[in-house]
């Protein structure tokens, strides 16, 4: 299999992601955890001349990397500049510099305004002065797409000029993301047949969300190196994501191989949105929270059969374990599913009772979690315990700005039906008002009320479920009930009506 090195330039070019910025601290822990644990062969760490921030940082992590003998794995950014981005580089302690030069003839006359012959003079000038201090150079052809489809001739004049440098690799940028997969296997292709010699590394954007589709096309023509970010952070819409193209490579493309360890790559992904603050959406191939979730419940039912929904994406491979989602598109297949990891068993009739529970959740857009389901269990069979010859039909609730809140309820007892308002000092304390002017017709004193306890399950989202849990003493013994709902007040009134059919 052919080799394909991997350099991450997370920390280079994804730090170009608007409003992100990493500290020093934070560099150096994301570059110890992309060597050791992810294993990608090599690291773009800064621009030079950019910041002392980004002095440091960089001082900082070449220092760990000569320690742990891996310095010339850190890459840095540099620019035709003379001696200025040489000297940086030497007094960080970096030794491969990343050339950034022009790769289109668009950009070489606009924004330099030089001939070819006087860039490449330069050019020359900077190559030699890095080697002669024991820097090892890389070069970038900046808009390299671009040069391609408009002015190839300037693209090849310039890589018969740079291929005869001492230089270690060329780095083919897709600068904004503009090129089809089609282009990408052409221009890749010529180029490499034409310097069969030289190391070709391909860098692709994502302005377009064909990055992933341009780097398999790359593989295809014969590129030796690729660029990718974590979580495919970048300008713009960002650079190829590090996640998915392992993936691909590893399902797609046998051909090839790489040294990055799939098992890491989550963990990875959640250090750098921790540190940057950018959230990796939900559906984000490989690492987002619910690419390894199956919602309908004839999912979950074709996969306890002989998991008919799986592929070769395994949540196991990228260290993460497939769920089972909780809804109103849920089955009892769903259900049973999450019930064997919490080890619990129910019969069919208990478990058709949850279902619904969960489906009545799930319409009114709540989000239940495993840990959630415990407390449904218990809510649902300690209702079906209690004989309801009480029943709270409806209520209003108000609650006004300069005004003592309210209720009006409608409740049965037997075949009999109450209306009754009152205020109180707050929502329950004005329903219980009101409840106990029902029960005053009715002769009977309603029980002390002596505790009242709210809890949200624990690992649970915290706008699925609330758990109200009230003590009454009733005949000199303390009873408990307990409502469960999304509102605190109704999960109150819930309890309420239990504690009405016990006594």
């Amino acid at each position: 299999m052919r080799h394909i090195e991997i350099m991450d330039t997370t920390l280079r070019d994804g730090e170009q992601t608007s409003g992100v910025s990493f500290s020093a601290s934070e560099k150096l822990t994301i570059a110890q955890l992309l060597l050791n644990e992810v294993m990608v062969d090599r690291l773009e760490i800064a621009s030079a001349r950019v910041s002392e921030g980004e002095f440091d940082a960089v001082k900082k992590i070449t220092e760990w990397a000569t320690a742990h003998n891996c310095l010339d794995k850190i890459e840095v950014l540099t620019f035709v500049d003379g001696e200025t981005s040489v000297n940086w580089m030497i007094e960080s302690g970096a030794r491969v510099m990343n050339l950034l030069t022009k790769g289109s003839l668009n950009h070489l006359t606009h924004q330099l305004k030089k001939t070819p012959e006087q860039h490449f003079s330069e050019i020359e000038k900077v190559i030699t002065l890095a080697r002669s201090k024991g820097i090892k150079c890389n070069v970038y052809l900046e808009d390299w797409s671009n040069g391609m489809r408009n002015s190839p001739e300037y693209v090849f004049q310039y890589l018969d000029f740079l291929t005869k440098q001492p230089i270690q690799r060329v780095l083919l940028p897709d600068t904004l993301g503009v090129l089809t997969p089609r282009e990408t296997f052409e221009f890749l292709d010529n180029t490499v047949k034409r310097y069969p010699e030289t190391h070709f590394d391909f860098h692709a954007h994502n302005d377009y969300d064909l990055s992933v589709a341009n780097v398999m096309e790359a593989i295809k023509a014969g590129v030796h190196g690729l660029h990718l970010t974590v979580n495919g952070m970048g300008e713009r819409a960002g650079n190829a994501p590090l996640a998915s193209t392992i993936a691909v490579l590893n399902d797609f493309m046998p051909e090839v191989s790489t040294s990055v360890s799939e098992h890491s790559l989550y963990s990875v992904t959640k250090i750098v949105e921790s540190f940057s603050g950018v959230r990796v959406p939900a559906n984000k191939p490989i690492v987002g929270e619910h690419v390894f979730t199956q919602t309908a419940g004839i999912h979950a039912d074709g996969d306890n059969k002989n998991n008919l929904y799986f592929n070769d994406l395994m949540p196991e491979r990228f260290g993460r374990l497939r769920q089972y989602a909780l809804g109103k598109m849920s089955g009892k297949a769903n259900i049973e599913k999450n019930l064997q990891e919490l080890g619990i068993t129910l019969a069919d009739a208990d478990l058709k009772k949850i279902t619904q529970r969960i489906i009545e959740l799930g319409d009114r857009k709540e989000t239940v979690t495993r840990e959630d389901l415990p407390y449904i269990i218990s809510d649902v069979l300690d209702s079906n315990a209690i004989e309801e010859k009480v029943v709270v039909l409806n209520y209003v609730l108000t609650h006004s700005k300069n005004l003592k809140p309210s209720a009006t309820l409608q409740v049965q007892i037997g075949e009999e039906v109450f209306e009754e308002s009152a205020q109180g000092d707050g929502q329950y304390d004005a329903f219980m008002n009101a409840l106990k002017k029902i029960y005053e017709k009715k002769g009977i004193e309603l029980p002390q009320l002596t505790d009242y306890t709210v809890r949200i399950p624990p690992g649970g989202k915290t706008d699925a479920l609330c758990e109200t849990i009230i003590s009454w003493e009733i005949n000199k013994k303390t009873v408990k009930t307990r409502g469960l709902d999304s509102d605190q007040t109704v999960s109150a009134i819930q309890a309420t009506q239990k504690m009405l059919n016990l006594i």
